[in-house]
Parts: C-alpha cells; sequence; structure tokens
C-alpha cells in the first residue's frame, strides 16, 4: 500500500499548500478555504488509513521493485451473479429524491424500497446452513 499512501500524502500536500495560497491570497474567504481544508483533511485520513493498512497487512509483491507478477496469482475475489438489488436500490433513491419534491409520503415509499434493496444487497449471500 506504499505507492497507494505516497499518492494521497501527495494529494493532501498539494490541497495543504493550495489552502495556504488561497487564504492568503483571497484574504480568507471562508468558502474556499474551508473546502480546500476539508479536502486536505479528508485527504489526509485516507493517507494515515492506507499506511495503516500497508503496516498492518505487511508488504505486498507490488510495494517491492524485485516483485514479479507470479507472486500474486491464484483467485482474484468473489464476483456474484446477477442480482435484482442494485436495480431497486437506484429504484428507491429516485423515488426518495421524488419524494424530497413532491411529498412526504412518496419519500417513505421510496426509503422503504431503498431500506428493501440495500437489505438485500448487504444479506444476498449470508451463508444460512450448510448446504443452502
Amino acid at each position: 500500500m506504499r505507492g497507494e499512501r505516497n499518492l494521497f500524502t501527495g494529494v493532501a500536500c498539494f490541497f495543504l499548500v493550495t489552502g495556504a495560497l488561497y487564504g492568503w491570497w483571497s484574504d480568507a474567504e471562508p468558502a474556499g478555504t474551508a473546502a480546500l481544508t476539508v479536502a486536505f483533511v479528508m485527504a489526509s485520513v485516507i493517507a494515515f488509513f492506507l499506511g495503516l493498512a500497508g503496516h498492518r497487512g505487511g508488504e505486498r509483491p507490488e510495494d517491492r521493485r524485485e516483485g514479479d507478477i507470479a507472486e500474486r496469482a491464484g483467485p482474484v475475489d468473489f464476483f456474484p451473479a446477477r442480482s435484482p438489488y442494485p436495480p431497486l436500490t437506484a429504484v428507491g433513491t429516485a423515488i426518495c429524491a421524488l419524494g424530497v419534491v413532491y411529498g412526504l409520503w412518496l419519500f417513505l415509499l421510496g426509503f422503504g424500497v431503498l431500506a428493501s434493496g440495500v437489505g438485500g444487497m448487504c444479506f444476498q449471500y449470508v451463508h444460512r446452513g450448510e448446504d443452502s
């Protein structure tokens, strides 16, 4: 995770320098200075997390210059089959957005659809016994 950590550290430094220069040249205009400060903090948090995860997880082959592609061979990940829950979540989100415009009743209806879609995605692949 060394490369990712260095990338986000560079992004954080960019936002720090940019925010300081912007705050100085704009006579401390609050909106832009606050936005650049928040961007700096968010990039710093991600860089800190990646550094911590890299320290805990150990060195990966891509972190070493002499690392070989064959060291990462094997199954990549689990890729699920088709699922009805992502479109259901999208429809629920759209109904919630329309509910903000048209009224609370539509928002609550959309929230129910959204909750069922998110719940379905969360619990779709939960192990339910030996041979389920």
